[in-house]
């Protein structure tokens, strides 16, 4: 196990690096921020002085080698917009992108999971042919639809929910939550909503079909052979064969949710991570944008080490090859 655990912490540290390069390069073509700094009225001498106060006359070896060295020591530069550390913007607006993702990853898990487990075992019923339509329907829509959807009925028509914001915040110790308010619970509600949909309809659909093929093996036959009742063969024999693609998916679309919320953010302008990266890419803030992109890759890292240490807990032959290959 420990053995597993350095290789991944090896082949992350080099996607890390990877990625950081990708990152740097791509937001290199976003556009020129000087451009966003400065108005028609300024002068070339003051063009050249603010970029090189910038560090952008650099050759672009030495500023990636300079962003690798800063980023290594949790520098992560100074907003061109803002006019403040990175990592300060981060600081304040990653619990606003945690707390939707969270919830919209829960809801989507006390939803998606029981209903695609019912939708296995009673596969052909009526309600669950429709069930398993409906899912189809939300996979295909796009957020920003059901974002104006979900906004046009509860926010302009029914009035009973915010159409944008966070609503009231409590400080607690750095960490700013609105689940401790009334309006900041309204004010979640909708995003968190428009970001479970499609993680709903994704786990009906994924624990629907790895139920019936776990339901159909030849050690499910044997339970039931023995005379076990169905909720023990259901629920402890089949739902743990199913399991493993299971927390996959549920892993990596936690980590969807936190990086690709920026559609469901910027249409509810919710003050989180992902509004502030359309942000950056809008005035060509590379620092922001170049973080931004490493943090996702770190993010999805981590999930993906997470993932594989709980399929040892979840699944005993991964346990067993562990064990060997160690």
């Amino acid at each position: 196990m420990l053995a597993v655990v350095v290789e991944r912490i090896g082949q992350a540290l080099i996607s890390i690096l990877v990625v950081a390069l990708i990152a740097f390069v791509m937001v290199r073509f976003v556009g020129d921020p000087i451009e966003h700094l400065v108005g028609l009225e300024t002068t070339l001498e003051d063009r050249a002085a603010l970029r090189a106060e910038l560090g952008l006359d650099r050759p672009m070896i030495e500023q990636f080698v300079d962003f690798i060295a800063r980023t290594a020591q949790l520098d992560l530069g100074r907003s061109y917009q803002f006019d403040m550390p990175v990592l300060q913007l981060f600081a304040e607006r990653l619990p606003a992108t945690l707390e939707l993702a969270l919830i919209a990853t829960a809801l989507s898990i006390l939803i998606g999971l029981p209903a695609g487990i019912a939708l296995a075992l009673h596969r052909d019923h009526p309600i669950s042919k429709a069930v398993l339509s409906a899912s189809l329907l939300g996979v295909s829509l796009p957020t920003f639809f059901v974002a104006i959807v979900l906004t046009f009925i509860f926010s302009v028509k029914l009035q009973v929910l915010p159409a944008f914001g966070r609503g009231e915040v409590i400080d607690l110790g750095g960490w700013t939550t609105g689940l401790l308010t009334v309006s900041g619970l309204k004010a979640l509600v909708l995003p968190a909503t428009t970001l479970a949909l499609f993680q709903i309809a994704l786990i009906v659909r994924l624990v629907r079909g790895e139920m019936i093929d776990a339901l159909a093996a030849d050690h499910i036959r044997f339970a039931h052979a023995r005379g076990l009742p169905d909720r023990i063969v259901h629920f402890r024999h089949g739902l743990r064969s199913a399991l493993v693609p299971i927390v996959t998916l549920i892993g990596l679309q936690l980590g969807t949710v936190v990086a690709f919320a920026i559609v469901t953010e910027t249409v509810f302008q919710w003050p989180g991570l992902g509004r502030l990266f359309f942000q950056a890419v809008q005035t060509a803030d590379i620092p922001v944008m170049a973080a931004y992109l490493v943090f996702t890759a770190l993010l999805f890292i981590l999930i993906n080490l997470a993932v594989d240490l709980l399929y040892v807990c979840v699944d005993p032959r991964v346990r067993l090859a562990g064990g060997h290959d160690g």
